[in-house]
């Protein structure tokens, strides 16, 4: 029998168009799911928004105020997809109010952020879940089994690098992004959240680091309406860019293994670079973002001009069944959101966590934390223990 889940999306950019397309194809991929999303209400302050995605997608309901998505008994899900300043208030008021939730990361702007929404869904005994996508990638999944297996040896240094181009236009808007009160810590919680994640996932817990953070365009032209995505304004009032453009961190994992972590938000000629290099005493295992379902794997016992393959993941490598019947077909980046939409739902149905969890967030928020201590005293800081 399938019952029907109660669904929201609080917050409608991008992002939230993600989700909800998410919640509507999950049933396509995963027919035996045993719960069903059904769209009841989408919260969006930004005027005619939410009718329109309601007009769309099939919102049973619209508001401006996420409140009103706490008090319906109709909802018994939501997907929390407001900028970052937000995540803390309103992933509390839902835990609280009995709702699941899949929240994106970086669960606000601080690591007590992130653990006071896991204090708040393990107090309510709800299930939560987490926008760490690039790690549902079957390519990821595979690595992270290699890695686990030896096949590559004991891995001696990894190397994440997180590129893009979506702020490097000078006429990019002084959007919420770009504030320290209201973006937390710029490109380290947009992009390096995920790679600390990535880190975690592949290699375990990181035990130190050191880092360093630069602001390259250092003012910007406030909008003059509201905007989404990453959109320009110019000849508006300029005002200063309070947080970073730019990262790079050294890192030092519980294991003994070395590791770079690297992520800028303003790198003229990248779009969507983000990937992977792990090195271990046999072999060595390389993704890249833009070749999602590819790898690129050396291993055997010659060490020195071993070869490297270009591997193919298939319908044996994580979620990839669900989507294609055969090795070297395609899956995008809305794939992976699907994934994480039938994990959050089937830890609902199952009463037991599948994919990502906020103590996930938690962990990576803890290494954000640290970067941003060892970037102000410009020495190795530790990273808490879970």
């Amino acid at each position: 029998m399938v019952d029907a889940l109660g669904v929201a999306v609080v917050g409608f950019g991008w992002m939230g168009r993600v989700h909800t397309q998410a919640y509507a194809r999950v049933a396509h991929h995963y027919p035996g799911l045993a719960l069903r999303p059904r769209l009841v209400t989408v919260a969006e302050e930004v005027p005619g928004r939410a009718e329109e995605a309601a007009g769309q997608f099939g919102f049973a309901a619209t508001t401006r105020d996420w409140r009103e998505v706490a008090a319906d008994p109709r909802v018994q899900a939501v997907s929390i997809t407001a900028p970052n300043f937000l995540h803390r208030e309103i992933g509390v008021a839902m835990a609280a109010a009995g709702k699941h939730i899949w929240i994106e990361k970086p669960v606000g702007l601080t690591g007590e952020d992130a653990r006071a929404v896991a204090d708040a869904v393990a107090g309510a005994g709800v299930h939560g879940a987490v926008g760490f996508n690039y790690r549902n990638a079957p390519a990821v999944e595979a690595a992270r089994e290699l890695i686990a297996s030896g096949d590559i040896g004991a891995v001696t240094h990894v190397r994440i690098r997180l590129f893009s181009d979506y702020a490097a236009h000078p006429d990019g808007a002084l959007t919420w992004r770009y504030e320290r009160e209201r973006g937390g810590s710029g490109v380290l919680g947009d992009l390096a959240s995920h790679g600390a994640d990535l880190a975690r996932f592949l290699l375990g817990d990181i035990a130190s680091l050191t880092a360093d953070t630069a602001v390259f365009v250092p003012q910007r032209a406030r909008p003059t309406g509201a905007t989404a995505g990453h959109a320009l304004a110019s000849g508006g009032e300029l005002g200063p860019v309070e947080n970073e453009d730019y990262v790079n961190c050294l890192l030092r994992f519980a294991s003994g293994a070395r590791g770079v972590l690297e992520a800028c938000r303003v790198s003229v000629g990248e779009q969507n670079n983000y990937g992977f290099e792990v090195h271990g005493t046999k072999g060595a295992v390389f993704w890249d973002f833009r070749r999602m379902n590819e790898l690129a794997l050396s291993r055997g016992t010659t060490y020195q001009d071993q070869p490297v393959s270009t591997v193919y993941v298939g319908p044996g490598d994580g979620e990839f069944a669900a989507f294609q019947p055969g090795a070297a077909n395609a899956m995008g980046y809305d794939d992976l959101k699907v994934i994480e939409a039938y994990r959050f739902l089937r830890s609902i149905a199952e009463g037991r966590p599948y994919g990502t969890t906020l103590a996930d967030a938690v962990r990576s928020a803890a290494v954000l934390d640290a970067m941003t201590r060892s970037a102000e005293t410009g020495g190795w800081v530790n990273v808490p223990a879970p």
